[in-house]
């Protein structure tokens, strides 16, 4: 079953790109639909299980990372359901989570030259304005994994900001607060990736506060958020084969799509290669078969 969007009795969902939530006063359904969504833009094709595949693997790392964290339960019969809901339509798909009040920063980190860090580097030795070292190649390791944050534009694109910035907009105990917690669930998943066969190149967190105590939130460390590149096919000097959705996105930029108007329908053989990538990154990182 390919989920376009979701329906719960009663609830009206916010709908963002690719996810259905649902607001239960004091925690969020989060349901990952399969759609995809590309260069600011909601595709027309979904993926199918991509919703599964995602949620899954963030509940797998929400579980081992060892950080402070929204999530509850990933579990559908653990979820205060409206009665007679349909749970083929959330099942393996949804995520129970504490309501959290999201800190406005969306907190990447890049452990590798790749994408739009790789642009900016080669026109000014930067990424994100922070001076790198002389004579890296595309897709090299980065001395250190760099934070490098961006706002969180409700429409349109994010936009990189600087550390001052990021003080500027939510104080410097918090921006300390998210550099630390960003590199270091970075640091610790890539550590694992990598020991499974999977280079996380970059990745975005988001976090948020209840309590007075600031937690990791929404998805983390999946093929959406992150560049999956495979140990075994990794040569820098050039980009890399992915496992995440930089397929997708390549397909789009070589489709000759403009990227302003309406985007394309996906092929079904870029469909299928997609939600295998998606699924041989779940297996790889998990050790599980998907079913």
């Amino acid at each position: 079953m390919t989920i376009h969007q979701t329906s719960l009795s009663g609830c009206e969902p916010k709908r963002g790109k690719v996810r259905d939530i649902y607001d239960f006063g004091n925690a969020l359904l989060l349901v990952s639909t399969d759609r995809i969504s590309a260069f600011d833009w909601i595709l027309p094709t979904v993926i199918p299980d991509k919703g599964k595949i995602l949620n899954q693997i963030s509940a797998f790392w929400f579980g081992m990372l060892g950080v402070p964290n929204h999530f509850i339960t990933a579990d559908i019969d653990g979820m205060p359901l409206p009665a007679g809901t349909d749970k083929s339509m959330f099942s393996g798909r949804s995520m129970l989570g504490k309501k959290c009040d999201i800190v406005p920063v969306e907190c990447i980190v890049r452990g590798y030259l790749s994408g739009s860090g790789w642009a900016e580097y080669q026109k000014s030795g930067t990424v994100c304005g922070q001076k790198l070292p002389a004579g890296l190649k595309e897709s090299d390791q980065l001395p250190e994994p760099v934070f490098t944050p961006s706002t969180k534009a409700e429409s349109g694109h994010d936009e990189n900001i600087s550390f001052g910035q990021t003080v500027n907009l939510v104080g410097r105990e918090t921006a300390n607060a998210l550099r630390e917690k960003s590199l270091d669930i970075f640091r610790r998943g890539a550590e694992y990736a990598l020991k499974k066969g999977i280079i996380i190149a970059d990745t975005k967190f988001e976090f948020g506060y209840l309590h007075g105590e600031l937690l990791l939130a929404d998805e983390v460390l999946t093929p959406d958020s992150s560049r999956f590149w495979s140990v075994e096919t990794y040569q820098p000097g050039k980009g890399q084969p992915s496992l995440d959705k930089q397929f997708v996105r390549d397909w789009l930029t070589q489709s000759g799509w403009d990227k302003n108007s309406p985007p394309p329908e996906l092929p079904p053989d870029i469909v299928e290669k997609t939600r295998q990538k998606y699924i041989d990154a779940f297996e790889t990182l998990t050790g599980k078969n998907f079913l």
